[in-house]
């Protein structure tokens, strides 16, 4: 068995991350995001139970609708922390999710890709500090959140 190319370890973004063990190659696939497939209608089951709001879980979205639930059967790839300028990027292939460098990382380095969680509620500023953003990043939005897509009238007014 080969060892992996990361580590998981404390992060100075948040709790723990993946970290490479060595030196990786832009465009390589690093680890799968695996864990138990779940419906949409149970991942906001899960997400209530857990007394969080859905995005604070290792839930991770499919094209058709279902999740990957991370934290039930999943490996390390749910400790890959958020950051607004990534060197990694998430494909999925058949239903399952991939992680892939972006660019070169240097050994030692910390994983990271942009969650852009939807989060269809108002984007409060108590929600803006539940997904806050700590990547450090110089252009770092300071959220974790995908933008809010404007209607056709927000669009209008704006001149778009």
């Amino acid at each position: 068995m080969t060892t992996p190319s990361y580590i998981v370890k404390e992060s100075p973004i948040h709790g723990r991350g993946v970290f490479a063990r060595r030196p990786i190659p832009a465009g390589s696939r690093i680890i799968e995001y695996t864990g138990e497939i779940i419906s949409g209608d149970e991942s906001t089951r899960r997400a209530e139970a857990s007394g969080g709001p859905i995005g604070h879980t290792f839930f991770f979205s499919l094209a058709d609708g279902n999740l990957i639930d991370g934290g039930s059967g999943g490996n390390d790839a749910r400790f890959i922390n958020h950051a607004c300028e990534p060197n990694c990027e998430a494909y999925e292939e058949d239903g399952r999710v991939y992680i892939h460098a972006l660019r070169d990382i240097e050994q030692d380095e910390e994983l990271n890709y942009n969650y852009a969680l939807v989060y269809e509620a108002r984007h409060t500023p108590a929600v803006k500090r539940a997904f806050a953003c700590h990547c450090g990043a110089p252009s770092c939005s300071g959220v974790m959140l995908a933008p809010k897509k404007r209607g056709r009238k927000a669009r209008a007014r704006a001149g778009a």
